[in-house]
């Protein structure tokens, strides 16, 4: 923003100096041409008076003289010419005189009783008759070359345009400074919204310096940023004690309610399992309200982490409970080697993809880790898949895909997502090939170089992630 106030006060300085300067050149440029036109008109009419009375007097031997004397002086070129256009005196050492010239436009007009002026040619002409009253008894032509006019008018446009370029330095330091006067606030500004966007506003915006409009803003941005830090702190803090005191209720209800079995009737049996099932649920979801209150309080940096060593650790985890639903496991694809992680959070992002998978995932089935190019893990399953729909809601939390029959939270996805973004990454969903879902895991190979907190904070605590 600074750059583009700068060029439009430098932009309206210019067109400014333009309207003053260019106009100021030209008049001046035109008043010394007819300055000059009017010097030299004026001097051949006073030459042409003196020569006239010369050839009158039949003094003709003094016109080399008169001519000579005033080219030496002024540097012009004067040529006489007696009422028949023969050259008379020529100033120039090397002229030619006893020569006829009548037939030239100027000495033609001249022979006539009709003066001429006229600029061409890089010269200054004057051409007047040597006449008494209606007797013409010669010519005379004045040359002078414009070279100095045309050096003293270079010269005021030299000037101008020094005076120009240093109005135009004036107001670029002036503009400058403004400028940075009036963006200090939104400079200031910017940085506090990529913290809050962070999650924590540390250095609060210039509210002291710049416009009064962009110091209320200032200080309107900071009273709400201050605001919303204290009411996201309130939720999660209501969260975390929330959970944390439900766990202890609910495991005693548990108890009182297996508790509860000798003593029922068998045919109450059932609906006491199920009461128990829906209270070991919602012991699962406190748990998983307690992990993402621990992410979102806390902050780890990614280190590097050997995807492969995990996937091939997760992969013999999990083979024992794929083979019981005899559904085989397959790895993919080149090594990735080493990406960039928040401690724990690996095994995490891999279990609960995996997890999903098995359940929905048919006998004889094959569940595939494919290893793509550019750090990214595929975790694709031979199931059912997902709708368009239910994939855009998927990392909503406490939300369960339609028709679904499992006993999960709604919260796995959040959770893993939650990882992913921490560590610089991101996570899709999409249709696998034929049937199926396709959990795509974008991480950050070390090889670009170290970290900058990725594409959201970096936070993490190693949590239990449970299944959506």
């Amino acid at each position: 923003m600074t750059r583009r106030l700068l060029l439009s006060y430098l932009g309206l300085a210019i067109l400014v100096l333009a309207g003053l300067e260019i106009p100021l050149g030209w008049i001046y440029a035109r008043g010394e041409l007819s300055r000059a036109s009017q010097s030299v008109e004026r001097d051949a009419s006073m030459l042409a008076e003196v020569t006239e009375e010369n050839i009158e007097k039949g003094d003709l031997d003094a016109l080399p003289d008169v001519v000579g004397d005033y080219a030496t002086r002024t540097g012009g070129h004067v040529v006489v010419t007696d009422r028949r256009g023969v050259v008379l005196a020529d100033s120039d050492p090397f002229g030619r005189t006893g020569i006829s010239i009548a037939t030239q436009p100027d000495i033609a007009r001249a022979l006539r009783n009709q003066p001429t002026v006229a600029t061409g040619g890089g010269v200054l002409s004057a051409t007047m008759p040597g006449a008494s009253g209606t007797t013409i008894r010669g010519t005379l032509r004045l040359t002078w070359p414009t070279a100095e006019v045309s050096a003293r008018v270079h010269r005021i446009w030299g000037a101008l345009a020094l005076a120009g370029a240093c109005i135009l330095a004036a107001v670029a330091l002036v503009a400058f400074t403004l400028a940075r006067w009036i963006t200090r606030p939104l400079r200031t500004l910017e940085a506090a919204t990529a913290q809050l966007a962070d999650g924590r506003l540390t250095n609060p915006p210039d509210a002291t310096t710049g416009p009064p409009e962009l110091r209320s803003l200032a200080a309107s941005f900071t009273h709400t940023a201050t605001r919303l830090q204290q009411l996201l702190k309130a939720q999660q803090a209501f969260a975390s004690e929330a959970s944390h005191q439900l766990k202890t209720p609910l495991t005693a209800l548990r108890l009182r309610l297996e508790n509860f079995e000798p003593h029922l009737d068998p045919r109450a049996h059932g609906s006491l399992e199920e009461a128990v099932g829906e209270v070991e649920r919602l012991g699962r979801m406190v748990q998983g309200l307690l992990a993402l209150a621990r992410l979102e309080n806390s902050a780890t940096t990614p280190e590097p982490v050997d995807l492969d060593r995990v996937i091939a650790d997760r992969v013999a985890m999990w083979e024992p409970l794929a083979a019981e639903q005899y559904v085989a496991l397959a790895v993919t694809g080149r090594p990735a080697g080493r990406v960039w992680a928040i401690p724990g959070a690996l095994e995490q992002i891999i279990d609960n993809p995996v997890a999903n998978a098995l359940r929905v995932s048919p006998r004889g089935s094959t569940l595939t880790l494919h290893r793509a190019p550019g750090a990214e893990l595929h975790v694709i399953d031979q199931g059912p898949g997902m709708t368009e729909t239910d994939r855009a809601r998927a990392f909503d939390r406490f939300w369960r895909a339609s028709g679904s029959h499992h006993d999960g939270t709604g919260l796995g996805l959040p959770i893993v997502r939650h990882l992913v973004h921490a560590s610089g990454g991101g996570i899709t969903l999409h249709p696998a090939p034929g049937t199926g879902l396709d959990a795509a895991v974008a991480l950050r190979p070390v090889a670009r170089g170290r970290p900058r907190g990725g594409s959201g904070s970096p936070r993490s605590a190693p949590a239990t992630a449970s299944a959506p």
